[in-house]
């Protein structure tokens, strides 16, 4: 596994895709948190990273299947996976040094916003006015959010040999996955039901990790969450006969 993680890790980094999509992230979620009007913390005229917390979900939604989208559709793509499947490896191996692999890659995207931090930190008043549980908490819900993408992303990939499909795919069942059960669930001939509908989504679960409070439920929910797809994305690569 660890192979593989190498492997996959300095394919995307000898590119420059990786960087290109490392800073876009990083560019957006600047604009948001400084700039634009609507979310700019400087207009807000609070200390506080909610507006970054708020954005970052939806701009995952684009990263991380940009991220995840080449990991095994360009292996069957350019015919290379026979060869990685002919290697003493099981699947297993395959997918979870692919999967950790672009995990790796989406915290090295986190890693530079802990500036945003510093910055607020810095800017409150008094300095330091910051609710410095809740950011913690909300770094660690967009972890797992991220991880729960990057699931779904490894899995979109082992659908097809095209990029731009699995990145399309991708990217849908990121959407749905976070913000499609919400829509759902406020249909009125559902609203009996809502409260079931809205728990299976990411959404309720990631407000819930932001908030500070680390309930066993929802890091059940997320590590479920994520097994379901490896596995599914494990069997559909031991169904086929390479």
């Amino acid at each position: 596994m660890l192979s593989v993680f190498n492997k996959e890790i300095g394919s995307f980094f000898s590119s420059l895709v990786a960087y290109i999509t490392i800073g876009v992230f990083l560019l957006v979620m600047g604009l948001f948190l400084w700039v634009f009007p609507d979310s700019s913390i400087l207009e807000y005229g609070y200390a506080g990273l909610d507006s970054l917390f708020s954005t970052a979900p939806y701009v995952f939604m684009f990263l991380i299947p940009a991220i995840t989208m080449r990991s095994l559709a360009e292996e069957r793509k350019e015919g290379t996976f026979e060869l990685l499947a002919t290697r003493p490896l099981t699947d297993w191996q395959i997918v979870l040094g692919k999967y950790f692999a672009c995990l790796l890659i989406v915290l090295f995207a986190l890693l530079p916003t802990l500036i945003y931090y510093i910055t607020v930190y810095q800017l409150g008043t008094p300095q330091g006015n910051i609710d410095t549980g809740a950011v913690i908490g909300s770094y660690i819900g967009l972890f797992l959010l991220g991880a729960s993408f990057v699931a779904i992303g490894i899995f979109s990939s082992s659908l097809s040999k095209n990029q731009i499909i699995a990145f399309t795919i991708a990217v849908f069942l990121s959407f749905i996955a976070f913000s499609g059960f919400d829509s759902i669930s406020r249909l009125l001939s559902l609203q009996s039901v809502e409260t079931y509908i809205t728990a299976i989504g990411i959404n309720e679960h990631y407000e819930s990790i932001s908030r500070g409070v680390l309930d066993t439920r929802d890091l059940v929910y997320f590590l479920s969450f994520i097994a379901i797809f490896l596995v599914i994305t494990k069997t559909i690569l031991g169904g086929r006969k390479w």
